[in-house]
């Protein structure tokens, strides 16, 4: 572990952040620092692209009869934000029993779980080993899709552990077993063809932001459920998850209610969220006395595991223009979709999993969670590769603080992780020798 530690701080001071606007080149650094570290453990290692960031390949061909296990993790992360660090974003920092730092969770510490997997076994595991590590998860894994089609073959496995998620709590370990869909839209109303005085016209003529305001108030009802019809809806899973819990993990101000009706977890596990994540407007320092012209936001709708994009797209498109105010123009445009992810979590690799999990975890059970945020790329390998059971783990948890300030990695989960895997790929190999 001290030598996968010091890979990981290693790895995690390249600030790869895979948005445009950052220097691409830390990008390609890290996707290169990546495929050394694979090429050191004994795998045969390219970096391919297909129009989009460089993405790592790497791979140990199987023993005879013994089944292969694709490895995924991303090396791109977010953008470390102009504030609210207490330590350097880039210079990875132990503070207690946790390890700060931008990406050394999500997911730098994922791929060195890969690495340290393929090191408990000399290189050898007792299974093929496909280690496939993208660069652009953060900006929505684009060019996934092309990689999916035109790699496939390198990809093809039995098994699939992507390890982009988090466990239930510190000391308890989890399978997550369902993940949330999302559609991203931005909705233009539009009320007037040019900006007049507001004291000659207010009163009498409605102005394109305040008619905006109206519009995104209809898509809540009074208790904060999303208002739009048609949505699927299902009771997530009966864990344990209090009030309590919920403020000590999100940060809830005091004072300030939990919207929604039903299990807190079902809330934000299956059931559909509706949250607006940017306005244009002007700002309060620069505001004339004027009446807006037009009014736009983006949304950002998380759906059931199992509802289609675009049915959820069509529905919240219909209500958005079904509620236009005042007569105004209504826009509603797509920018982004995901599929979500339902696993039917059951046979011998879950099985394998599970055992893993309460092997490193000392006697622990793990539990099976669903995850309230949306990684397509999982619904991608589903539907690519169908005859493979996908475990979807990780290495974070609640207190991680993944993509805001101050992320961070938990030490000590981080080497039961590790133990896990590598006890992953032992179970495996003895599944492939109990079928020969």
């Amino acid at each position: 572990m001290p030598g996968v530690r010091s890979d990981l701080e290693a790895l995690s001071r390249i600030p790869s952040v895979s948005l445009s606007s950052f220097d691409q080149q830390h990008v390609e650094d890290s996707a290169r620092t990546v495929a050394e570290l694979l090429q050191a453990e004994g795998l045969s290692v390219e970096i391919v692209r297909e129009g989009g960031r460089p993405a790592v390949i790497g791979h140990l061909p199987a023993p005879e009869g013994a089944p292969t296990v694709l490895l995924y993790a991303h090396h791109d992360v977010q953008p470390p934000g102009d504030v609210g660090w207490d330590t350097e974003p880039f210079e990875p920092t132990q503070v207690g029993e946790r390890l700060y730092g931008r990406g050394v969770a999500d997911d730098k510490a994922g791929v060195m779980a890969h690495v340290a997997a393929l090191r408990a076994h000399g290189g050898r595991p007792p299974v093929g080993v496909t280690v496939f590590v993208e660069g652009e998860e953060e900006v929505g894994s684009e060019s996934l899709p092309r990689i999916l089609e035109r790699h496939g073959d390198k990809l093809r496995c039995d098994a699939i552990v992507l390890a982009d998620s988090h466990n239930w709590k510190i000391g308890v370990p989890a399978l997550t077993t369902t993940l949330r869909g999302m559609v991203r839209v931005v909705v233009e109303v539009t009320a007037l063809d040019h900006g007049v005085h507001s004291g000659l016209y207010g009163g009498a003529v409605p102005d394109g932001l305040t008619a905006l305001c109206r519009l995104l108030a209809t898509l809540h009802d009074e208790a904060g459920d999303v208002a739009v019809p048609g949505l699927m809806t299902s009771e997530a899973a009966d864990l344990d998850y209090t009030e309590e819990d919920l403020r000590a993990d999100s940060g809830l101000a005091d004072g300030v209610s939990p919207i929604g009706t039903g299990s807190f977890l079902t809330r934000m596990w299956t059931k559909p969220s509706m949250t607006v994540i940017g306005i244009d407007a002007p700002s309060v320092d620069k505001a004339a006395n004027l009446l807006t012209p037009v009014g736009r936001a983006k949304l950002s709708m998380r759906i059931h595991p199992e509802e289609s994009p675009r049915t959820a797209y069509l529905a919240l498109k219909a209500h958005l223009e079904s509620n236009a105010p005042w007569g105004c123009a209504v826009s509603v445009d797509l920018e982004d979709e995901g599929s979500g992810f339902a696993a039917d979590a059951q046979g011998p690799v879950y099985d394998a999993a599970r055992a893993a999990f309460r092997d490193a975890w000392e006697g622990v059970e793990p539990v099976d969670i669903g995850v309230g945020g949306s990684i397509p790329f999982v619904a991608a390998f589903a539907e690519k590769f169908p005859q493979a059971a996908i475990l979807v783990t990780g290495v974070e948890d609640p207190d991680t603080r993944a993509h805001a300030a101050n992320e961070s990695l938990h030490l000590g989960e981080f080497e039961r992780v590790c133990a896990a895997e590598a006890l992953l790929l032992d179970r495996l190999g003895r599944l492939g020798e109990d079928e020969a």
